[in-house]
């Protein structure tokens, strides 16, 4: 079904206020859930209103909850969000990031004991759309297996990267999970009733498959690039503990407090204004844009795309015909 920015976003307001939080609090969670849904990104917009609620609930997640400075080393704070809503913690870390880069030249926050962040790259373009290059990645409970074997030890532990884009143009934005599809991707091509474009996993009997529903139930999702995805993202779960001081995939299993509940995250943030000048900056991305751009299409495509620009086809889309929302999903928003 289609309905409009507004409509979901006071549908989802209502049911947050409805569990508990603040007015303003829920405002601002809503208006992120409905920017990532118009976004096109309907797994980590509107498809988690109902997880998350559900970890409300449970206890598994703090709404009373604010963000403490436990370190302050300059250039390095290390935060402790003390299990609060997952965006809150991590747009009051990405300030304080910013705050650093423009006294420093660059600021690092390590976020620990905090959930879910949704749509990691909302903090990246954040920080691009003022100005700023972002690199930044969160870990995650065990829900990968890694290369070789059968049993979930790895999260999936996204990774973003930004920065800003051409005069007049959206910012690069690179927001990507380690495996091949996230199963925030799965849920929705499942929901859609269609195939992965590409194999995405293993099926029970282990053999590799497009079929969204038997990755699912296998939990054999495929890391990027095979074994390099997997020390990829076992590097991040480790590096993502020690720089907050924080914890990774093992103990995050043990705390049983579903999806990234107790995680850590770590948001680089680099004013590059103190390296070089804007025009400049602007213009070498213009110039790699264009390089690419002019790449002879191969056989199933007609254009190359740059990281960043595939929201503006779900923009046009929404705003012609209303904000897609999948029924049942939007049936049991309706019903919190």
């Amino acid at each position: 079904m289609r309905v409009s920015f507004d409509e979901l976003k006071s549908e989802i307001k209502r049911v947050f206020v409805k569990n508990g939080m603040s007015d303003e609090k829920a405002d601002f969670c809503a208006q992120i859930h409905t920017e990532s849904t118009y976004d096109g990104i309907y797994s980590h917009g509107v498809n988690r209103v109902s997880r998350f609620v559900d970890y409300i609930q449970k206890g598994w997640v703090d709404i009373n909850a604010e963000p403490v400075v436990e370190k302050d080393l300059g250039a390095v704070k290390v935060i402790n969000g003390n299990m609060g809503p997952g965006i809150l913690n991590a747009f009051y870390a990405a300030d304080q990031a910013m705050e650093m880069a423009d006294k420093f030249g660059i600021g690092m926050v390590g976020l620990r004991n905090t959930t879910h962040w949704m749509r990691g790259g909302t903090y990246g373009k954040y920080a691009a759309e003022k100005g700023y290059v972002a690199i930044m990645w969160t870990n995650t409970e065990a829900c990968m297996p890694p290369w070789g074997a059968k049993e979930c030890r790895l999260g999936n532990n996204p990774f973003v990267m930004a920065c800003p884009g051409e005069e007049g143009g959206p910012v690069m934005l690179m927001d990507m999970a380690i495996s091949q599809y996230a199963y925030g991707k799965l849920q929705v091509t499942r929901l859609a009733g269609k195939q992965l474009p590409f194999p995405g996993g293993f099926d029970k009997d282990g053999n590799v498959t497009s079929d969204p529903g038997a990755i699912e139930e296998s939990m054999r999702i495929m890391p990027i690039g095979y074994w390099k995805g997997s020390a990829f993202s076992f590097m991040l779960d480790i590096l993502g503990s020690v720089l907050s001081d924080g914890i990774g995939a093992a103990d995050l299993n043990a705390a049983t407090k579903g999806s990234c509940g107790g995680c850590s995250q770590i948001l680089i943030v680099v004013d590059p204004s103190k390296i070089t000048d804007g025009a400049k900056m602007r213009d070498t991305v213009k110039r790699a844009i264009e390089y690419i751009k002019g790449a002879e299409p191969d056989e199933h495509n007609s254009s190359i795309h740059a990281p960043g620009e595939g929201s503006e086809r779900f923009h046009k889309e929404h705003d012609e015909k209303g904000i897609f929302v999948d029924d049942t999903v939007w049936e049991e928003i309706k019903a919190l």
